[in-house]
């Protein structure tokens, strides 16, 4: 196509860096990366910073900035750029989209498991009092549970508490508080259930029919054109927002808003590759795995883009600290207050400081001209910081701490002195004469209001918060086993066990927090002296759970996938030996309790499974694949095995079908954000094509954390369980 002409032609206003002489610097070596060279380093300076502090910024940025002008006007042509939309009224909301937040469902601020019911507002009342609150959340509803059966990330949306309907009431209650909601899809899950039409294809009529706003691509390096045109032609438009950062940067015309991630951590901020190929591009900066955010938000800060406020990963509480938590509050609310101004086509970074270690971007409009600052030493900064030229009637205000400034006009220079907090922030805007800002006033108030408390008087220190197990009540004792049941005796035992999860490392706060630790943490290990108990032999089965059901009337208040591969309100046929599946922890106590029974804590499972030489399978150390059902690693569910048809997988204590038939449930953990289930045994289904399915854990050493919501998405078609009784 012929070459456009450059969106984004160079300022020319008097405010603008000077012109310093010409250095030696290329470009075309960043063509792949997520962010643009420093001026004043040479291609390949090390990491380390040696020597950062010869860097005059200063000196480089006015030829720097010229250069990549003539870069970005040269990339643009190349991929055939057309900014429609990003004119396009209907997707404009993603250019004030400051704050977001991915958002995990099981979230007890999300959900209420004790009402079944979604509370939006106790969510979204809890980030205001904290942060400032949100402008966009991504309800995810997916990933770390899917994969333990054959549903498939579509059927999670519908397992949701109250169907579509229930995820749409949810939808209705954030846009209620201004709140736009992406929802995720994942290019990976093609394991499980198929779903028999394209991801784009489901996922626009997923959107439609919950009133969605946009669509976030989970791994995507930039979402696929299919997903806009498919949400477009079901007169659905929304804004694409892929994880990862765009690779091909065609995909900027469509994508008008991504995730930035790991901007380099040093003295000298670094800018934003395609916030400054296309200004209006919102960038949502996200580290998820962060105790200490101060420069995530300095980046964003000094890039006039946004934040990923994540903070429940995949069950782990990241919380922000209070200092990051009331830093994010003050940038987002001057980002919000001047969101015109921060996607300026003549955004300029490294506009020129009077101070070392100070930096700042300059985001002009009609009339006003805004600069936000950073101050990147880990002391105070105080005095001149700006030299602007100055215009008569010109006026100046200290945004940051909302006073006016009275400069000191030097010539046609106006020096501005204020003070920067060490790692702070600051603002400066500048009005023509004349101009006036509707509520400046107001803002300027809640901004000195802000500023009152000094970010450094709070804490930057991150803490786990606590867990605790959920209590089981102890049965009547019983001398001898009853029927069905192998008494596994008192004895001396190390517990040795390690959570799968995926991702998490060995982060304190991740898996969970046994009742004798002070925190929540990966890998455990405790000599414990143990009771003898009665344990079942096998899970239990569909015949004994339909004797249950007929004797005791139970009825689960969700019913959602209750027994949801019984036929007729019966097992089907020739299943009844089988372990009952589908049904979730409170379907399984109920079942305890009415047999006099209780779920076995997890050591105590393991304690059966194990015994006392710390062997790593029931039978010993040395996998045998004719001691579990055969392995299923088709798109969907085979019926589990028969209990008692691997008699020689057995234990030392004689009971049977401990791993790699069905899931077991244990244990019950909660933090004030998170509830999750140890499952022990792992499972015969092995979806195949990724790595992010449920992990397996067939090792006694192992096993699996299930995050819990509600019984419609907890229950699975491969997750049992069996009952302990106490013992003399």
């Amino acid at each position: 196509m012929n070459a456009a002409p450059d969106p984004f032609p160079s300022a020319h206003d008097d405010d603008a860096p000077r012109h310093v002489p010409k250095t030696e610097y290329k470009f075309s070596h960043v063509t792949t990366q997520r962010y643009l060279p420093t001026p004043g380093k040479a291609p390949g300076w090390p990491f380390a910073e040696i020597g950062h502090w010869k860097i005059d910024v200063n000196a480089t940025s006015a030829d720097w900035i010229a250069e990549l002008r003539d870069w970005r006007r040269e990339h643009l042509t190349r991929i055939g750029y057309d900014d429609a939309n990003y004119r396009r009224p209907e997707l404009q909301w993603a250019q004030r989209n400051f704050v977001h937040a991915q958002m995990m469902v099981e979230d007890r601020y999300f959900h209420d498991p004790v009402t079944g019911r979604y509370t939006v507002d106790r969510y979204l009342d809890d980030l205001e009092q904290r942060f400032g609150g949100l402008d966009s959340v991504l309800l995810w509803y997916v990933y770390p549970n899917i994969g333990i059966d054959d549903r498939n990330q579509f059927d999670m949306a519908a397992d949701l508490p109250g169907g579509l309907a229930g995820l749409k009431s949810a939808v209705d209650d954030f846009h209620r508080r201004g709140v736009k909601v992406f929802l995720p899809t994942m290019p990976w899950d093609n394991g499980t259930r198929a779903q028999g039409e394209a991801d784009w294809q489901a996922v626009a009529r997923l959107v439609e029919e919950v009133g969605a706003d946009g669509i976030n691509g989970d791994t995507y390096n930039g979402v696929p054109r299919a997903f806009f045109d498919a949400c477009d032609a079901l007169g659905r438009p929304v804004v694409v927002q892929p994880e990862s950062t765009i690779s091909a940067e065609e995909h900027l015309i469509w994508n008008v808003q991504s995730w930035g991630k790991k901007a380099p951590n040093e003295v000298i901020p670094p800018v934003a590759k395609f916030k400054w190929l296309e200004p209006r591009h919102m960038i949502n900066y996200e580290n998820r795995w962060g105790r200490d955010r101060n420069h995530d938000l300095q980046y964003i800060f000094f890039n006039g883009i946004g934040y990923n406020a994540w903070e429940n990963i995949w069950g782990l509480w990241n919380q922000f600290t209070p200092r990051d938590a009331e830093s994010l509050r003050r940038i987002a609310t001057l980002e919000r207050r001047f969101a015109p101004l921060m996607v300026s086509r003549d955004w300029t970074p490294y506009f020129p400081t009077l101070q070392a270690g100070v930096f700042a971007s300059r985001f002009p409009g009609e009339g006003q001209v805004l600069w936000t600052l950073v101050n990147r030493n880990e002391y105070d900064v105080e005095g001149e910081q700006l030299a602007l030229p100055h215009q008569p009637g010109r006026q100046y205000f200290d945004a940051w701490h909302g006073v006016q400034l009275q400069p000191l006009i030097a010539g046609d220079r106006a020096v501005l002195e204020m003070n920067l907090e060490g790692r702070g922030f600051g603002a400066v805007l500048a009005l023509d004469e004349g101009v006036q800002i509707e509520g400046l006033a107001a803002f300027l108030s809640l901004m000195a209001d802000l500023a009152r408390v000094p970010l450094r008087s709070l804490s930057n220190r991150w803490h786990a918060i606590p867990q605790e197990i959920t209590p089981i009540a102890p049965t009547d004792v019983r001398a001898q086993a009853p029927e069905g049941m192998v008494t596994v005796p008192a004895g001396e035992f190390v517990f040795v066990v390690g959570g799968v999860e995926i991702e998490g490392q060995t982060w304190e706060g991740l898996d969970v927090q046994y009742p004798w630790e002070g925190s929540a943490r990966r890998h455990h290990r405790r000599r414990m002296a143990m009771k003898a108990f009665h344990i079942d032999r096998h899970p239990v089965t569909h015949a004994q759970f339909k004797q249950f059901l007929e004797t005791s009337g139970y009825t689960p208040r969700d019913a959602h996938n209750f027994l949801r591969d019984w036929q007729g309100g019966a097992p089907r046929p020739g299943w009844e030996n089988k372990p009952v599946t589908w049904v979730s922890l409170e379907d399984a106590r109920a079942y305890a309790a009415w047999a006099g029974k209780r779920l076995p804590h997890e050591w105590e499972w393991q304690y059966a499974a194990q015994g006392t030489d710390g062997r790593l399978y029931p039978w010993g150390d040395d996998w045998r694949a004719d001691a579990v059902p055969p392995v299923n690693r088709e798109r969907r569910l085979r019926p589990p095995a028969d209990v008692g048809a691997y008699p020689q997988g057995a234990s030392p204590f004689g009971v049977e079908d401990l791993i790699g038939n069905v899931w077991q449930w244990t244990d019950e953990y909660a933090d004030e954000h998170t509830r999750a289930a140890i499952l022990r045994g792992g499972s015969a289904y092995q979806p195949q094509t990724s790595h992010w399915y449920f992990p397996q854990a067939y090792r006694l050493d192992q096993h699996g954390k299930y995050l819990l919501m509600a019984p419609s998405k907890d229950r699975s078609g491969m997750l049992g369980f069996r009952c302990v009784v106490d013992a003399e």
